[in-house]
């Protein structure tokens, strides 16, 4: 008797007769396989509509930046919002904040978050093998983090201009530290377990910690440089007029010439997450999710979309550029900087559609849709219904795709690709800031929510 489900001989020979007997399948075969299967998808008729061209736009600054090949796009996208007000404010050309410097200080932070988080789950009684371990093990300093994780580096270590602490090789490709960081963490995390479970005093097991923080020091100095305790900053303004800022600490430049005009205190995280179980006008808190022994908690004000959306609206029309996270690589036509859900015809190449086969609920509940990419919103055009037509994104991938390294997105996408964006509490209506008051509901260390700071 035959087993049921198994593909066949005959069942094989089905699919290729029909396969060969559609000539559509065989012309898109034959430029397939010597191009890029989605880049083939990609709607001209679409792309001619599209026009870098708004109605409402912040002052865009220069340099484009580039993150290369790091998960480093939350560092970047939030020191290219914050440098917009800094620049204008002493006048500058160009200008890049060092997001090396904030990556060095979240490794060292995040290093330490995960040795105590997992004593926490070994005091929990928690196996090795059992999820969160499991899940903790697996990549325990991701390159990738959120918004109130970039709150805890800077109101603890302050910032620095690009030229006071430039990229290394490792900055800009980040995997062999990331690898030889995790495996010694690993290594760790069983001495740590080891002595929860022989029943070791907290004194002895913070001491052991400190002991290991010291070699994960070394290592990543080693790798990305070591940060000055005083930093001296020397610039020419637009006029060729010749100033000096230091010797002063990081803190205190971030306090004295960065914090009065960008605030990141000020600033609220708002998400969108339309599954049944997280209703709108809660908060929710992903377990184990963080980057700082005795930081702020990562928290997920719950709203719909049409909120974050005329947020995104009133801020850019205030002159201020927005952070934002979402799932970048669905329906985004890359070389173009197109990020709309016409801009690839998929039915015309592969007979069917694909990627908006699930609601925005079931793409997270089913694993197909996450937070992956932060970028900022820096202009908006809308109808004459007042309604949002598209918005303008700077990304941090250099210059070659889009315009320039801008993209235009629209607000279908928006609506279904948009997860996560970060505004001025002025903006932010009462009882949408009440939400923060409450006890947050706790979520999986798994659930998709917390993707952004695991890319």
């Amino acid at each position: 008797m035959e087993t049921p489900g198994v593909l066949t001989a005959e069942v094989i020979d089905d699919f290729r007769k029909k396969f060969f007997n559609n000539q559509r399948n065989i012309q898109a075969q034959n430029s397939c396989v010597k191009n890029d299967p989605v880049e083939m998808c990609v709607s001209r008729q679409n792309l001619e509509k599209s026009n870098h061209v708004f109605q409402h736009k912040v002052a865009e600054v220069k340099p484009m930046t580039n993150q290369k090949n790091s998960g480093r796009c939350w560092l970047f996208a939030a020191l290219n919002v914050i440098r917009i007000k800094f620049m204008k404010q002493y006048n500058l050309e160009e200008f890049e904040f060092s997001q090396a410097y904030l990556f060095f200080w979240d490794k060292i932070e995040r290093s330490n978050f995960f040795l105590h988080n997992i004593i926490i789950i070994a005091k929990r009684g928690e196996k090795i093998e059992d999820r969160n371990a499991s899940f903790l093990l697996y990549e325990p300093v991701p390159d990738g983090g959120q918004w109130d994780m970039l709150i805890n580096l800077i109101n603890r270590y302050g910032v620095v201009p690009k030229s006071s602490f430039p990229e290394s090789w490792t900055s800009e490709s980040s995997s062999r530290m990331n690898s030889l960081l995790n495996s010694k963490l690993r290594e760790y995390a069983r001495v740590l377990k080891q002595m929860v479970d022989r029943g070791s005093a907290d004194e002895d097991l913070e001491n052991k910690i400190r002991e290991q923080m010291e070699v994960i020091f070394r290592i990543v100095g080693i790798c990305l440089g070591v940060p000055q305790e005083t930093i001296t900053w020397e610039y020419y303004d637009k006029s060729k007029v010749y100033n000096c800022v230091g010797p002063i600490t990081p803190l205190d430049f971030y306090k004295k010439y960065v914090k009065p005009y960008y605030n990141v205190d000020d600033k609220v995280c708002l998400v969108t997450d339309p599954r049944p179980s997280n209703e709108f006008g809660n908060l929710y808190q992903v377990e184990l999710l963080g980057n700082m022994v005795g930081g702020r908690r990562t928290l997920y004000n719950n709203q719909p979309p049409e909120q974050l959306m005329s947020l995104v609206v009133d801020s850019i029309k205030s002159g201020e550029a927005v952070w934002f996270g979402s799932e970048v690589s669905k329906r985004f036509a890359s070389k173009n900087g197109l990020q709309d859900l016409k801009a690839h015809d998929f039915n015309a190449v592969f007979g069917v559609d694909i990627q908006l086969g699930l609601s925005k609920a079931d793409r997270l509940i089913y694993g197909e849709s996450a937070m992956t990419h932060a970028m900022a919103f820096t202009a908006v055009s809308t109808g004459t219904d007042g309604k949002v037509k598209k918005l303008r994104v700077e990304n941090s991938w250099g210059e070659e795709r889009g315009d320039k390294g801008y993209q235009i997105l629209t607000s279908d996408w928006f609506n279904e690709f948009v997860f996560e964006v970060v505004v001025d509490k002025k903006f932010v209506p009462d009882e949408v800031l009440d939400v923060f008051n409450r006890e947050p509901k706790l979520l999986p260390a798994w659930d998709p929510m917390g993707c952004l700071a695991r890319s």
